[in-house]
Formats: structure tokens, C-alpha cells, sequence
């Protein structure tokens, strides 16, 4: 019997095993002379993808990178992001893509830590790269794009590769965590974890073959969500973005016919701001996904209104990333438009393949195929968070009568002795139209032990006064802030997201206890 498809992984005679990689196998084959990649002007088919991540991983096996070593990718959202997905993989080796907003001194740690041979570097974060391994001369720079372009070269030479996957619960990706509570920390990523990852993101953010998936998301961010593969999956186009910009996306929506895109709450803000914006909505529906930090309510209907049907995701790198998924149902098209946002602002309900539990003290718990297979290199910690069959997300969580999960950050949230969701008040803020961020954190309170504390940006003048007389007009008065205090900026790590553990230190220093 011939086959009509390429390499697949395992025993023809039995189950083969599960690997995100297998997708491209297949397009190559359903969707060989289709668009699979658009990146400013080049334009690539699912065949010729495929043969270039074929190529890619020959190119990694001349220079000695070996099956089980470890390869770092530092690179934008552009092709050698995406052919990293594929052709590292199908050299048998492990991705480890890494973060481009950290500094030269956090990126070596985190390519020592994984103890990669080759940091594979686009041109335009070559000196970056550079610096990178003048502190590790056993890692190999290779250079893609430029003038000093060597991947191609290598490329070029290259016999084509493509290992099968033995093991599927082996090593596909290592993803460090943005080190929020120390340092950053190494999840490992199995092929079949990401492999049904990426299967429950299609189903559920609906990408299909006439899809365009455009790259605001980070590719070094949880593998993207998995996007890579659940993109490929659906024989859908590939949009790459060099750059985050809002006047780039507004651009490549009304041009490119984007239809799928991911992005940060802050990325969203941007979009729903600007004279972009006022040229009026989308041409076609654009199915956005969204997380790291709930949208608020006012931002949701501001995305509706331009076309924008924003799905509210909830995870953590630890779970590739989703556990939940909060998209508005046909019986709720009727409510008002801040009723439906606010209620597409909770975190959701269980995602495709996913149990949600909460502790005794409130923390969510979960059990799933997507959860990670421990810390590289870190087996105390891998046992401290996947105890008892469930990982522990440190996350404190509600469930409302309908099921839904409401996220209250992390579990020491408490003012005299009450649980108060310190989302909950930063919304409250939100609300008010002179608050563009906000952070909401436990300090120390001699009456209570602990007491609520909202730091902000505003756009406008504004008093503490008057923030907390906002904040008790919406709220019961014990969840309203006892202090605000209003900054220039809110800290925050490489990937976005507010350290309030780093912005507690000051409150706490040398109390008998400090809220982590």
C-alpha cells in the first residue's frame, strides 16, 4: 500500500505517537501549494515550509547538535521563529525559544540553565545575541537574515532531516517562566501535551483552512500558545509581525484579511485607541484572543464595536498555556453590551481536555494532558507544584453559580480577614476614565494585619480623593482601597505582566510576615 502523506512518527502496526510536528506532515501533503507563511515579502507554500524545516533541522545535525540537546531561538515573530518549530524537533533536538525583551545577562542564564549547544539568532537581535555568547563560548551562534546570514548558508549545504518521534511524553520545548517568584524556571513541554494543545486552540478559537493568524503573540511566549502548531494544524496562513504595532496590525488586518490574532489586554488597548481605529471596523470578523490579565469590561465592548470578538483565555506556562475559556454564548446575545463584557471578563470555563478544581483554601488546581512534565533540572520543585496528581497554580480562584471560574490572584489577597479579589478592584478603577494601569496589592495595616493598596497611572489629573469615593460608589466599602498612590509607570516583567511580589518589598521589609 503506498502513502500518500510523509515521515509520520511510530509503528505502522499500532498507535503512532502524538507530536505537533505531524501536523505540517500532513499539510505539506493537503495544503502543499497553499499559503502557509507571509512575512513581509516573502511568501511561503506548506510544501516549501515544509522542505525548508527539513533543511533546518540538517542544518542543526551538521554542526553536531545531537537528538536530546537543546537548541535556543532568539528571534521576532518571522519565519525562522515559526521553521524553528518544526525543524528543530525533526532534528530530535528541544526548542527553547527565548524571551527577546530580556537582557543579555537574564538570556545567558536561561541558555546556560537549559545547557543549549547552538543559540540561533535573527539579524535583528544580532548583537544581542552576540553578547549573549561572549558569556557562553561552548554555545555556537548561528545568524539568520542579514548580512551575515549563515543559517542559509548551512541550509543550503544541508541534507535534509526528519527524525520520528519515539516518545511521546518526550522533551519537545523547554519555556521559562517570566521568574515572577525568583528565578526563572524551565517547564518542559512533551510533544504529546502540545500536540493536543494545539488541537484544543483550533477548535476553539475556530481556525480553519480559509483562516489568516496574524503573529502578535510572542512566539517565545509558551510556544506561542501552541499557535505554531495549532495554525498548521488548520492549513491556515501564517501572518508574521517583526514589530508590535498597532498602526502595523490595523494595517495587516485591513490588508493580509487577518482573521485570528492573540494579544495581551495592553496590545488590545492599543488597537482600540488611535486614528487607526477611527477609519472604522474590520472588513471581516477578527477572533482575538486574550490573556495574562482580564480585559475590562469597557475595553471588551470597545473591541466588539470595531469588530474585534474577543475570547478570554486563562492559563500559566506551566499549562501551554490554557486552562480555561470564557467566549460569549448565543443566549447572551441579547444582554446589554456592558453586561456581556463584563461577563466575558471571568476567566472561564474549563478548556477542551482540561480539569479545574479549587483547594480547600481557594487555589486553583488542575489535571490535564497539557500540563507540563516538571522543571528541567529542578526535581523539588517539580514535585512541590504537581503534587497529589494536580499541578498547583498558586492562583486563588472563585466559582460562581454557573460554573465559572473568576480568577482572585494570588492566594494571600485578604483585608481584615476578608478574601477581597484584587481584580475585582482594579476593574472598579478602570472604570474610572482617568485611570489608564493599575496594580492592587496587600500592604501592612496595624488595625487590620493587611489593607488594600491601589497603585496607578492616569491620563488626567486626578486625587486620591476622589479614586477611593470612586471605588466605594461600586464596591462594598471593605474591598475599596485605603491608599492610592498614583506613579508615572507600574513595573512590570519582559512578558508584560505586573510583579507584585517586587512592588509588596517595600511595604513589607522587615515585617514578621510578607504577603509572596
Amino acid at each position: 500500500m503506498s502513502e500518500a502523506a510523509g515521515p509520520v512518527s511510530g509503528s505502522p502496526f499500532g498507535p503512532v505517537a502524538l507530536t505537533p510536528t505531524a501536523f505540517l506532515d500532513r499539510a505539506r501533503v493537503v495544503h502543499r501549494d497553499r499559503p502557509a507563511l507571509v512575512d513581509g515579502e516573502v511568501r511561503r507554500t506548506y510544501g516549501e515550509l515544509a522542505d525548508r524545516c527539513e533543511l533546518l533541522a540538517g542544518a542543526l545535525a551538521g554542526p553536531g547538535v545531537a537528538p536530546g540537546d537543546r537548541v535556543s531561538v532568539l528571534a521576532p515573530n518571522v519565519g525562522i521563529a515559526l521553521e524553528a518549530h518544526f525543524g528543530v524537533p525533526w532534528a530530535g533536538a528541544v526548542l527553547n525559544a527565548l524571551n527577546t525583551r530580556l537582557s543579555a545577562g537574564e538570556l545567558a542564564y536561561v541558555v546556560e540553565h537549559a545547557g543549549s549547544t547552538v543559540l540561533l539568532v535573527d539579524t535583528d537581535l544580532v548583537e544581542l545575541g552576540r553578547a549573549v555568547a561572549a558569556q557562553l563560548p561552548a554555545v555556537r551562534l548561528v545568524v539568520a537574515g542579514g548580512p551575515d546570514d549563515e543559517l542559509e548558508a548551512l541550509l543550503a549545504a544541508a541534507t535534509p532531516l526528519h527524525l520520528v518521534v519515539e516518545d511521546e511524553l518526550g522533551l519537545l520545548s523547554l519555556n521559562y517562566t517570566s521568574g515572577t517568584t525568583g528565578k526563572p524556571k524551565g517547564v518542559m513541554y512533551s510533544h504529546r501535551g502540545a500536540y493536543l494543545q494545539a488541537l484544543a486552540m483550533a477548535a476553539q478559537t475556530g481556525l480553519g483552512a480559509r483562516s489568516a493568524y496574524l503573529w502578535t503573540l510572542p512566539m517565545f511566549h509558551c510556544n506561542g500558545w501552541c499557535f505554531p502548531w495549532a495554525v498548521t494544524a488548520a492549513g491556515a496562513t501564517h501572518v508574521a509581525l517583526r514589530k508590535v504595532d498597532s498602526a502595523l496590525i490595523w494595517q495587516a488586518v485591513r490588508e493580509q484579511g487577518v482573521t485570528h490574532l492573540c494579544a495581551a489586554p495592553t496590545v488590545l488597548t492599543g488597537l482600540a485607541n488611535g486614528p487607526w481605529a477611527e477609519e472604522g471596523p474590520t472588513a471581516q470578523p477578527v477572533s482575538v484572543a486574550t490573556g495574562g490579565a482580564p480585559p475590562s469590561p469597557a475595553l471588551l465592548a470597545r473591541m466588539a464595536e470595531l469588530g474585534f470578538d474577543v475570547t478570554h483565555l486563562y492559563g500559566l506556562t506551566e499549562t501551554s498555556p490554557l486552562l480555561t475559556i470564557n467566549r460569549q454564548r448565543s443566549e447572551e446575545d441579547e444582554l446589554p453590551a456592558e453586561e456581556r463584557a463584563k461577563r466575558l471578563a471571568r476567566a472561564g470555563m474549563p478548556a477542551i481536555g482540561c480539569s479545574v478544581a479549587l483547594s480547600e483554601t481557594g487555589e486553583v488546581l488542575v489535571r490535564s494532558n497539557v500540563v507540563m512534565e516538571g522543571y528541567w533540572e529542578q526535581p523539588d520543585a517539580s514535585a512541590d507544584a504537581l503534587e497529589d496528581g494536580w499541578f498547583h497554580t498558586g492562583d486563588g480562584g472563585v466559582l460562581d453559580d454557573e460554573g465559572y471560574l473568576s480568577i482572585s490572584d494570588r492566594k494571600k489577597d485578604v483585608t481584615g480577614g476578608e478574601n477581597v479579589s484584587s481584580i475585582e478592584v482594579e476593574d472598579c478603577l478602570f472604570s474610572h476614565p482617568a485611570v489608564t494601569e493599575v496594580a492592587v496589592i496587600g500592604v501592612p495595616s496595624d488595625k487590620w494585619g493587611e489593607t488594600i493598596k491601589a497603585l496607578v497611572v492616569v491620563s488626567v489629573p486626578v486625587t486620591e480623593a476622589e479614586l477611593i469615593a470612586h471605588c466605594k460608589s461600586k464596591l462594598a466599602s471593605y474591598k475599596a482601597p485605603t491608599s492610592i498612590e498614583i506613579r508615572d509607570e507600574i513595573p512590570r516583567t519582559a512578558t508584560g505582566k505586573v510583579q507584585k511580589f517586587k512592588l509588596r518589598q517595600q511595604y513589607w521589609e522587615g515585617r514578621d510576615r510578607q504577603v509572596n
